[in-house]
């Protein structure tokens, strides 16, 4: 099992100097890959461009690309810009976003998501092979019929024969397309004892494209933070997961509410929702039940955090991609150099 390193947003209290030598570090450290998301604050692409200049073999991946920021097209040339820029060290996630940050911020309406998603990864794939792009789908078409436009072939070539495409799924149906055109996964609040479950969806997408899922990579995102003292490092987390559980969405449209309730936490996931939409933010918190904490989180003890590293691997996961949940840089660097250490030993 590789590791993975996630910078998160940008802004969170961490200098450009602080970010990079954490890059740095984790490069230092053997971690595998580096990744860098974006929501309506720093956009991916330029983080990654700036991270690619001053390393030399970490992959960089983005964690995600937002589909409706973006034109598929614009996705490959970006894709290869960022190949070429760093030597061959590009991998491109991408996923929907969700319906607030489409429709609110970027203005484009959160419908047809898997069809929309199936048709965008294919003219990224048409691109990045530098093929003339025509396209006619239900959520895309090049060129457009009706005007001057005609089929038009980037004019770079990426390093990487091909580079490989992840998607940042949840539901079943995503999960299984993720098996069906991707080459990874990026998973979040994965419970690993519930992944056996969630590959039938992955095995279930393969099938449909008649392939096979050797080299598949799973690498969900995973935070972490290791204290010996067990209470205190879930509570460093429970705003954080509170917010996903409680607040990413509305009360109808919550992945990660409905994600927590297939895992058997269903009282829980809609109390936590519940006090979060009330604004009783802090009573969100403390109502996550502290076993589903242990679970999508790696938290407490170094012996503790040293076994679930090891459920990760024997579950199935690639690249565990890990987001150290301290706020200072040394207290970053220090999380990481222990991950590293308890991943050897795991």
């Amino acid at each position: 099992m590789k590791l993975g390193v996630h910078v998160g947003y940008w802004g969170l209290g961490l200098t450009s100097e602080d970010q990079i030598e954490i890059v740095q570090e984790a490069e230092r450290l053997g971690y595998d890959s580096v990744w860098t998301a974006e929501a309506y604050g720093s956009d991916a692409a330029t983080i990654l461009g700036w991270i690619a200049a001053q390393t030399t073999k970490i992959m960089i991946g983005s964690a995600i690309f937002q589909m409706p920021a973006r034109s598929a097209a614009m996705t490959a040339m970006t894709a290869a810009t960022l190949d070429q820029l760093s030597g061959g060290r590009m991998l491109v996630g991408i996923g929907s976003s969700g319906p607030q940050v489409s429709e609110g911020w970027h203005g484009v309406r959160f419908a047809k998501q898997l069809q929309r998603t199936r048709e965008y990864v294919a003219v990224v794939r048409q691109a990045l092979a530098r093929e003339r792009v025509e396209f006619h789908g239900e959520t895309i078409e090049l060129p457009l019929p009706d005007g001057p436009g005609k089929a038009l072939k980037l004019t770079i070539a990426p390093v990487q024969e091909r580079i490989p495409i992840y998607l940042a799924a949840i539901g079943p149906k995503n999960t299984a397309l993720a098996g069906e055109i991707a080459d990874g996964w990026i998973p979040t609040l994965l419970d690993p004892e519930h992944l056996s479950g969630l590959r039938e969806h992955l095995d279930e997408g393969a099938a449909r494209a008649g392939r096979s899922l050797d080299g598949f990579d799973i690498a969900p995102t995973v935070q972490v933070f290791i204290n010996d003292d067990r209470e205190a490092a879930r509570d460093a987390l429970r705003p954080y997961i509170a917010l996903y559980v409680g607040g990413m969405g509305s009360r109808k449209q919550n992945f990660y509410n409905q994600l927590v309730q297939r895992y058997g936490f269903e009282d829980a996931a809609r109390e936590v929702q519940d006090l979060y939409l009330e604004g009783k933010k802090d009573e969100a918190a403390a109502a996550l039940p502290g076993e589903l904490i242990d679970r999508i989180a790696l938290v407490g003890p170094k012996d503790v955090v040293r076994e679930r590293i090891r459920v990760f691997r024997d579950a199935g996961v690639g690249t565990l991609g890990v987001s150290p949940f301290a706020f200072t840089k040394d207290e970053r660097l220090e999380q990481l150099r222990l991950v590293a250490e308890l991943a050897d030993a795991a």
